[in-house]
């Protein structure tokens, strides 16, 4: 009778550990995501771009709420996790570029305007070093930006696949995350191209229309918002 209620009891035993364990309540909600950002091919907008980003952030937010429950990955420390650590750490230098960048082209542009605004008969030279240092600024921007792109893209190649299902989703996550940097690298560049003329031919048409501008007491900012266009 015992015998019989240990083996019962082991059989018990046996089948429990046979149970497939159940995912992480917070691991279906990061493959959606996932899955969104990656079959997200829109055209590339302010709308989209801020899309992108929203929806990054939020995954994030889970990734980093179903990190604090894995004990094992610090636990278990190997080359997966230098692995993502090394692209922690390259995401950290694509952010950095991107809010440098962006705040940069946001106060020349401001400035640039403000200088367009204020100026009277006389000041050309002045307004002449203030759109070639503007020129400048922007030239340099891209540079950094395809430089960035570049590395990005072999980041991207990489990628190597990982049999530890955490360490693989986040090798996911930086993936997808490398990709809508991407976007909005090239985003930036194709809003802020550089100019089809030449310096001083810039020069000479912006002069040009906020002498027109004055006389037809028109905004000079709406000639401005064609800066790229000549």
């Amino acid at each position: 009778m015992g015998s019989s209620a240990l083996n019962q009891k082991s059989n018990f035993n046996a089948r429990s550990n046979s149970l497939p364990s159940r995912p992480h309540p917070l691991i279906p909600q990061i493959d959606e995501h996932l899955r969104r950002l990656k079959s997200d091919e829109s055209a590339a907008s302010s709308s989209s771009i801020t899309g992108k980003l929203s929806g990054l952030r939020d995954l994030y937010e889970l990734v980093h709420s179903l990190l604090i429950t894995q004990k094992s990955l610090a636990q278990n420390y190997n080359g997966n996790n230098e692995l993502l650590l090394n692209g922690s750490l390259k995401l950290l230098d694509v952010c950095g570029l991107a809010k440098d960048v962006l705040l940069q082209a946001k106060e020349d542009t401001q400035q640039l305007q403000s200088s367009f605004r204020r100026r009277r008969s006389g000041d050309d030279a002045i307004f002449a070093n203030e759109v070639k240092a503007y020129l400048a600024s922007r030239k340099k921007a891209n540079k950094l930006i395809n430089k960035s792109l570049r590395d990005l893209k072999i980041s991207k190649c990489g990628f190597a696949d990982v049999d530890e299902p955490t360490c693989s989703m986040l090798r996911d996550v930086e993936g997808v995350t490398f990709a809508v940097f991407e976007s909005v690298f090239s985003y930036i560049t194709a809003t802020m191209p550089e100019p089809k003329s030449n310096n001083w031919s810039l020069v000479s048409k912006l002069m040009h229309s906020k002498r027109v501008t004055c006389e037809g007491r028109v905004s000079g900012t709406k000639e401005f918002e064609r800066v790229n266009a000549m």
